[in-house]
C-alpha cells in the first residue's frame, strides 16, 4: 500500500526509451520553488487509475511539478517540422516526458509541459507562463467534451518561479495525457537521420497504435492509410464547430489523430472563412477555410518520410503514396458533410445535401451570423432570434431545409434532436477564456477558470448562463492569440 500512494498510481512502462538514442534525451526537469497545485482533472485521472485524491495533494505537486521522479528519469523527445511551410530541427524545448501509463490495457504518455529547457530548446522555450497552461487545459477539455479526438489535460501546477515574456510572468507546468506525441515532425527527423531510424520508428508506431498492422506484408501502407483516415475526420470535426488550431505546423500533427499543442487556438464567432486569431500568422496560412488542404499538405510531407517504406522503386512508392494521399479530399469531404448535415438535422447525408449546408454557409457569412449561437437556434426552433437583413433569403433557406426532411420522412421533432445532441449551447469562446486567464493571472483567482472548466464540461446542455452562450459584443470581440514561447 506504501508503495502505491508513494506512486500515486502510475504504472510507467516507457517503450520509447527501447528506440535508439537519438530520438530522445534523458532530462531532469528544472526544479520549482514552491510548486502548488491550481488545477486538477479528478476525473481523468480516475478513468486513467490513478490515486486522484493522493495526487490532488502538495506531495502530488512536487510530482506533476518535476520536483519529485517516479520511475525513470523523464525523456524530451526529438523531432523536426514545417513551420509556417520551412523546415527545421526541432525538439521539446520546454517539456518531458514522465512515462507512458497503462492502464486497462490502453497505453497513454504523461507529459510535463512548461518543466524547464531541454537540449532542443530555443529563444522563449524552458518555462511556461501560467496563463498559456490554462488556456490548454480549458480548451482541451472543452474539445474532449465536444466529441473532438484531443490531448486531455489532468493538471496546471504553478511552479512559485517567473518566466519573462513582455514581462515577468508566473510561471506553470501543464501534465498533458496523449495516446502518444508521434508527430509527423518526429517521421521528419527519423528520415533525415537515416531510412534505418525511419524504419525503427514506423515499426514502432504500428506496434503502438496500430497492432493489427505489425505482421501485414504491406503494413506501412495500411500505416499511411490509417493516419489519412485519423487526419480526415479530425480536421472534418474542427470545421464543424468552428476551431482554429492557429499553428498547424508538421510538428503539431499527431499520427493519433488527436487536437495536439493549443498555442494561439481560437473558436470562430460570427462565420468568416477566412478568419485568422494566431498573431504570429500574418500570412492567413492556417486560417479557418485553408485546414482542410493545410493537413493534406502536412500528410504530404509525412508520406514522404514513408517513401523509402513504401516499395523498393521509388517510382512505385510515390505511386503508393499518392494514392492514399488522393484518398484524402474524398474522405474529409466524407466525414464534413456528414457533421455538417447532422448540424442541420439530417442524421444520412446525401449528394444534394452539399447545396443546402453551403448555402446556409454562405447566408451566415453575408449576414456575419455568429456561428455557434445560430446553429444552436436552429436546434431549438428559435428563427426569431436570428437577426437577418435578407429576411426573404433566410426564408426561403428554412423552407428548403424542412422540404429536405419531409423528402427524406423526418420529423422536425427528430431533425431538433439530433440538432440539439450535435450543435453545442456553449463553446470556450475567446473573450471569456480570456477573461478567466487574465483574472486568475492578476488576482491569483482562479474561480473563473474553475467555473468555466464546469461549464464546458456539458456543452449541450442549454440550462448553462446566458452569460456562457452568448456571443461577445464588439468591445468584447478577440481578434488575435498569442503562442506560450
Amino acid at each position: 500500500m506504501e508503495m502505491e500512494i508513494m506512486t500515486f498510481g502510475f504504472n510507467f512502462e516507457t517503450t520509447y526509451r527501447q528506440l535508439s538514442p537519438h530520438f530522445y534525451t534523458e532530462t531532469e526537469p528544472e526544479k520549482s520553488s514552491s510548486p502548488e497545485m491550481l488545477l486538477f482533472n479528478t476525473g481523468l485521472a480516475l478513468s486513467l487509475g490513478l490515486e486522484a485524491s493522493a495526487l490532488n495533494s502538495p506531495e502530488g505537486a512536487e510530482v506533476l511539478s518535476g520536483n519529485k521522479i517516479v520511475g525513470e528519469t523523464p525523456i524530451a523527445m526529438a523531432y523536426a517540422g514545417h513551420q509556417f511551410g520551412s523546415f527545421t530541427r526541432l525538439g521539446d524545448g520546454r517539456a518531458v516526458l514522465l512515462g507512458e501509463h497503462v492502464h486497462a490495457g490502453q497505453r497513454y504518455d504523461i507529459q510535463l509541459k512548461g518543466s524547464g529547457r531541454t537540449k532542443y530548446s530555443r529563444s522563449g522555450d524552458g518555462r511556461a507562463p501560467l496563463g498559456p497552461m490554462l488556456r490548454e487545459y480549458v480548451v482541451s477539455e472543452a474539445m474532449h467534451a465536444l466529441r473532438i479526438p484531443t490531448t486531455r489535460s489532468l493538471a496546471v501546477t504553478l511552479t512559485g518561479d517567473t518566466v519573462r515574456r513582455e514581462t515577468m510572468q508566473k510561471s506553470a507546468v501543464l501534465t498533458r495525457v496523449a495516446s502518444s506525441h508521434l508527430r509527423a515532425g518526429t517521421f521528419q527527423y527519423a528520415i533525415i537521420e537515416s531510412e534505418e531510424a525511419a524504419k525503427e520508428l514506423a515499426d514502432y508506431a504500428i506496434e503502438r497504435h496500430y497492432p493489427d498492422f505489425a505482421d501485414k506484408e504491406n503494413k506501412y501502407e495500411l500505416f499511411l492509410e490509417a493516419v489519412v483516415h485519423a487526419q480526415s475526420y479530425l480536421i472534418a470535426k474542427w470545421q464543424s464547430i468552428g476551431f482554429i488550431h492557429g499553428v498547424m505546423n508538421t510538428d503539431n500533427m499527431a499520427i493519433s489523430g488527436e487536437t495536439i499543442d493549443y498555442g494561439p487556438c481560437a473558436f470562430m464567432d460570427y462565420y468568416d472563412p477566412k478568419t485568422v486569431y494566431s498573431s504570429i500568422d500574418v500570412q492567413g496560412r492556417y486560417q479557418f477555410r485553408n485546414q482542410p488542404g493545410i493537413a493534406q499538405w502536412n500528410l504530404a510531407k509525412f508520406a514522404e518520410t514513408l517513401l523509402p517504406l513504401l516499395n523498393e522503386n521509388q517510382e512505385k512508392a510515390i505511386e503508393i503514396a499518392q494514392e492514399k494521399l488522393d484518398n484524402y479530399k474524398d474522405l474529409y469531404q466524407a466525414y464534413w458533410l456528414s457533421d455538417m448535415v447532422n448540424k442541420i438535422g439530417i442524421p444520412t447525408p446525401e449528394e444534394s445535401d452539399v447545396a443546402l449546408v453551403l448555402d446556409l454557409l454562405e447566408i451566415m457569412e453575408e449576414e456575419a451570423l455568429d456561428y455557434t449561437s445560430t446553429f444552436r437556434a436552429l436546434s431549438l426552433g428559435n428563427i426569431e432570434s436570428i437577426k437577418v437583413k435578407d429576411e426573404e433569403k433566410l426564408n426561403g433557406w428554412l423552407s428548403r431545409w424542412k422540404s429536405a426532411l419531409g423528402e427524406k420522412d423526418q420529423s422536425l421533432e427528430d431533425a431538433h434532436m439530433l440538432m440539439i445532441n450535435t450543435n453545442p449551447a456553449v463553446i470556450p469562446r475567446n473573450h471569456l477564456v480570456e477573461e478567466a486567464l487574465f483574472y486568475a493571472e492578476k488576482t491569483d483567482d482562479l474561480s473563473k477558470v474553475k467555473k468555466l472548466v464546469e461549464v464546458l464540461e456539458t456543452p449541450f446542455d442549454d440550462s448553462h448562463d446566458e452569460y456562457y452562450k452568448r456571443p461577445p459584443n464588439e468591445e468584447e470581440m478577440i481578434r488575435n492569440t498569442f503562442c506560450g514561447t
